[in-house]
């Protein structure tokens, strides 16, 4: 595997990376559920508004994701980056001074599309100049995720409950100050890798990644993913509650899983790139699956720790891992491509498992098919990803 030359430290890569992880990922579309309480009402929204705003985070993000790839294979992944933390500054700023419904439907939307032009050129650009580490280094910036969980776990609560009206509005334009100061980080250290000659259109990427049968798998693996986290984090701890769980030890298992997931992205990583991505994402998927099934067969204080110990264990492998073999088997310069079509599925799933989560409890009044099926979908993702192994290693033997 060839080396990329004057490549940068890889000690200035992982923290500007993590950095812009914390300042898109979750700032862009995490945090809003623990500002919304006091910044709904203080504006007098609805809880039809109000979730109307994040759902418009998330249609901006799937809307551009596609192109966010296309984007930093013309012109790089710096200029992706930077237009992205840019686009979120300006979301972030809006919302702190806006209490319009309309503008602050604006706002979101501008969250969302930063996103999408932060993350996936960033993984791309990670794994160019790391192809020997990618595994590694995607897993580091992954952990800004974890970190940003932790933080905004414990200082937002303290912040909007201080009784001041106006706290979130300092918690959006703190938001804003801090993906400022990444943007200068980022505009000053870091380097788009070597170009290469080949400028792809639209679908030219999209040709790409489609016939690629190993990035087609690590997209519906990673669709997969999505569906099954996103109902893992907006009803679990309603399941660990109604288990007669107190809340403010499930309150405390959400932050330890927060903590751990700091940590295992880049373990996962590691282990990832010795073993290989496939192999890997298997055994993470594999132990997703248990972690999702122990409180459905045992819904007890125990059960339930286990679990949040174990999805705070797997769930940034579960990312790093599906990323870093997207982009093992395409060229460099479709890389950014390939994590936009696969991260597309992901939304999607984002998209579509709140809702059908939903239907399925207010069904039984319960919680455990729901999750018993999150658990067979990530069974069959494990399936699909041991059966990728052996179409990456063809693909990389033909490459």
């Amino acid at each position: 595997m060839s080396t990329p030359a004057n490549r940068p430290p890889i000690y200035l890569l992982i923290p500007i990376s993590m950095l812009c992880t914390l300042s898109a990922v979750v700032f862009g579309r995490l945090s809003y559920g623990l500002i919304l309480p006091v910044m709904r009402e203080t504006l007098g929204l609805s809880y039809s508004q109000a979730a109307n705003l994040g759902t418009l985070t998330a249609l901006g993000y799937l809307s551009l994701l596609l192109y966010a790839g296309i984007f930093a294979g013309r012109y790089g992944g710096k200029k992706a980056i930077l237009l992205g933390l840019s686009l979120g500054v300006l979301g972030y700023t809006g919302l702190s001074f806006f209490s319009a419904y309309p503008l602050l439907m604006l706002c979101m939307v501008l969250m969302g599309f930063g996103t999408a032009f932060t993350f996936t050129p960033l993984v791309s650009l990670l794994g160019a100049w790391y192809p020997e580490r990618r595994g590694m280094v995607i897993g580091f910036s992954g952990s800004g995720v974890g970190t940003g969980i932790l933080l905004t776990g414990i200082f937002i609560p303290m912040i909007t409950q201080s009784g001041d009206e106006s706290s979130w509005r300092m918690i959006w334009a703190t938001f804003a100050g801090i993906a400022a100061t990444v943007t200068v980080l980022v505009l000053v250290f870091l380097r788009d890798p070597p170009r290469h000659e080949e400028s792809i259109t639209m679908k030219q990427g999209l040709a790409t990644a489609y016939r690629n049968p190993h990035v087609v798998r690590m997209a519906m693996v990673y669709g997969v993913v999505g569906l099954t986290y996103i109902v893992q984090v907006l009803f679990m701890y309603s399941f660990a509650l109604d288990s007669d769980i107190p809340a403010a030890y499930a309150g405390r298992l959400v932050s330890i899983m927060g903590f751990v997931s700091i940590f295992s992205g880049p373990i996962w990583g590691w282990l990832a790139d010795k073993l290989g991505h496939g192999r890997a994402l298997t055994f993470c998927m594999i132990v997703a699956m248990c972690a999702t099934l122990i409180p459905v067969l045992w819904p007890t204080t125990l059960a339930f720790t286990i679990h949040f110990v174990m999805v705070g264990l797997s769930v940034t492998g579960l990312f790093t891992s599906v990323l870093a073999a997207a982009t093992s088997t395409v060229k460099p310069q479709h890389a950014a491509m390939a994590v936009s079509f696969v991260t597309v599925f992901f939304a999607l799933g984002q998209l579509v498992g709140p809702a059908l989560a939903g239907l399925l409890i207010d069904w039984q009044q319960d919680f455990r098919l729901t999750f018993a099926l999150s658990a067979s979908l990530m069974l069959i993702g494990a399936i699909v990803s041991y059966s990728s192994t052996a179409v990456a290693e063809r693909a990389r033997q033909s490459g």
